[in-house]
């Protein structure tokens, strides 16, 4: 007969597998892994898409803050930010008061489509919520915060 500990540990672990299972599944419903599908007509990685929403700010950011809010490397977010530049979506310049230093900044073109993206993502979920039940809405505000808490807490952030 098996102890309530190890009956314990079975749920934990199908739980933590259908969870796997459900996260794979939202990524590849939402097309996250199709740089195509974020944001229609304009392929980009959803690390740039996230690149662009950081970065549409009053203040331009370092790369390294940059790094910092998308939780990458270095070279990543500097490949990053070359390719964003390179399709003229944001300017890199020297900061005055530090000449090592870069600071990001989007340009008109940048923000411009950070600001469709931010409509197209908005209307997308406000579809998708509307399709849902109240109670199926109100599990999901708690099971995801506490999903990323978890994560977070997994990587000691």
């Amino acid at each position: 007969m098996p102890t309530v500990r190890r009956k314990v540990a079975e749920h934990n672990s199908s739980s933590a597998e259908r969870i796997h299972e459900l996260v794979m599944d939202l990524v590849r419903a939402t097309g996250l892994l199709q740089p195509e599908r974020t944001v229609p007509g304009h392929p980009l990685s959803m690390s740039q898409a996230f690149a662009l929403h950081e970065l549409d700010t009053d203040t331009p950011l370092s790369q390294r803050e940059l790094t910092e809010r998308l939780g990458l490397e270095k070279s990543s977010v500097s490949r990053l930010a070359a390719e964003l530049e390179r399709q003229k979506l944001l300017v890199r310049e020297r900061d005055p008061d530090n000449r090592r230093v870069y600071r990001l900044r989007l340009t008109d073109k940048g923000r411009t489509l950070h600001r469709h993206m931010a409509v197209a993502f908005h209307e997308q979920f406000d579809g998708w919520v509307s399709s849902m039940t109240r109670a199926e809405r109100d599990a999901l505000l708690t099971g995801l915060p506490a999903l990323v808490r978890a994560i977070r807490a997994a990587h000691g952030h």
